[in-house]
């Protein structure tokens, strides 16, 4: 089975996880993308754009995807150093003259320090209550007062530090560079020849209804609360943009090595490469390439970027190797996207994995005829098709593949757990009772308990999205 046809066997199940997570959550809106080798294989949407108008969400809806800017920011820098525009070992005083009239140490970082998080540049600044929307994120010319007041902590190239502001003065570079402001530069040279007609640089008030609507957290109340969107000025390029699931499907697609036509593939080492580690104590731990954060689940390699932004939470992974890209946005202060991200990668990685324990589905065997979603009063068992495998999984657990229990097919009506958690009833059987038209009354599988077919609750907009 190619990789290709193995990830399709388990999108349905991946549909049923997530909009499980969803509800059991109480996330207002969720968006999901997924591709390989430069395809969209998957794209869907649960929950509201806008709750209190039970405006349902489309895959089409404008999410803030905050960091996912750095990405685009390091992209445009990579490509003026490809046509000789600039230098990566520029001075970014060379670009930016006021941090030289200001005498800032800054001045004598290099782009490529700004680049990989290694300029020792404040985070944000004495003053970042802009990320809770006290006051309006800076201009121009409160920015460069923000790093010229002491806005280097440490010295360039000794430490990772991870800075907004950093990367804020390296739109101010393009800028310098290209003779356009950082929007249209970044247009011009990303957006337009990718087609991402659903992605731009900042808040766009010219599609205000197509925007998502972001909502608090949990953390510390009952009920959410939503936030108004906001323009970013100039850190647009660290955390202004936004976009859709499947849009940043067809952008990280570009970065995969032998893909796309953005940048060479010599370019794209020198972006994804892992530069600093973000760890003091492990230095095997996630880092940082040039706009990239460098990462690995289980034993793949990843690259890509989250965002956080007041509202909106996003998680953007790829395989720069095999071209696979997962991408996930929610609309909520502490919204699952890394988690959800990570679990589909894992459950794909699942269904492609030929060496997995357990017994394959026989050639005869209808597997859709067993999968489903069952519940007792101790839990919920989901049934899926992972590859060529039943696996049942608990969807209420964080990673959907933390314990699963591996199943052999005896025949129509019963299947063995063979491989899983011993505390649990491996090597006993999951019994299934049908109704005369054929479809599942009941099964019959851990510790001996009955468990009945279950679907999500239909509830109104406000509860299920944690509003009421």
């Amino acid at each position: 089975m190619t990789n290709r046809a193995a990830y399709e066997t388990v999108l349905p199940y991946v549909r049923e996880w997530v909009s499980y997570k969803v509800w059991q959550l109480r996330v207002p809106g969720v968006q999901v993308a997924i591709g390989y080798q430069d395809q969209e294989l998957f794209s869907e949407a649960w929950g509201y754009a806008d709750v209190e108008a039970g405006r349902r969400l489309t895959t089409e809806d404008l999410f803030r995807i905050a960091s996912h800017s750095k990405t685009f920011t390091a992209t445009v820098l990579l490509q003026l150093a490809e046509r000789g525009a600039l230098r990566l070992d520029d001075t970014v005083g060379t670009h930016v003259h006021a941090l030289v009239d200001g005498g800032s140490p800054i001045a004598d970082a290099t782009v490529r320090e700004l680049m990989e998080m290694g300029a020792g540049v404040l985070r944000d600044g004495r003053d970042g209550d802009h990320w809770s929307l006290a006051h309006p994120f800076p201009d121009e010319q409160q920015l460069l007062a923000l790093v010229l007041d002491d806005g280097q902590k440490v010295p360039a190239g000794s430490s990772f530090n991870y800075s907004n502001l950093g990367y804020s003065l390296l739109g101010l570079v393009i800028e310098a560079v290209t003779g356009q402001s950082y929007g249209d530069a970044v247009r011009s040279a990303v957006i337009e020849p990718l087609g991402l007609r659903n992605t731009g640089p900042d808040w766009d008030a010219s599609r205000a209804d197509e925007f998502v609507v972001g909502y608090s957290g949990l953390h510390t109340a009952r009920t959410r609360q939503r936030f108004p969107h906001v323009d970013t000025r100039a850190m647009a390029a660290a955390t202004g943009f936004h976009g859709t699931a499947s849009d940043l499907v067809r952008y990280f697609s570009a970065h995969v090595l032998g893909q796309g036509t953005l940048l060479g593939d010599h370019a794209k080492r020198l972006a994804q490469r892992k530069a600093w580690s973000a760890s003091d104590e492990d230095p095997s731990a996630r880092g940082y390439g040039a706009g990239f954060i460098a990462d690995r689940i289980d034993g793949r390699e990843v690259r890509g970027h989250s965002g956080g932004f007041p509202g909106h939470i996003t998680q953007s992974v790829f395989d720069p190797a095999s071209s696979l890209v997962v991408s996930v946005l929610t609309s909520a202060a502490g919204g699952p996207a890394s988690m959800l991200a990570t679990g589909i990668v894992r459950l794909l990685d699942a269904a492609a994995d030929e060496h997995a324990p357990g017994s394959t589905i026989p050639a005869d065997f209808d597997a859709a005829s067993v999968t489903g979603r069952y519940a007792n009063p101790w839990g919920v068992t989901d049934i899926a098709r992972v590859g060529d495998r039943l696996l049942a999984f608990d969807p209420a657990a964080p990673d959907p593949l933390e314990s699963p229990t591996r199943l052999q097919v005896v025949d129509g009506a019963t299947l063995r757990m063979t491989h899983g958690n011993r505390f649990g009833s491996i090597d006993e059987d999951v019994t299934i009772s049908r109704a005369p038209d054929g479809s599942i009354r009941s099964i019959r599988g851990s510790g001996g308990m009955t468990e009945l077919p279950w679907s999500i609750p239909v509830e109104t907009p406000e509860v299920a999205a944690g509003m009421a």
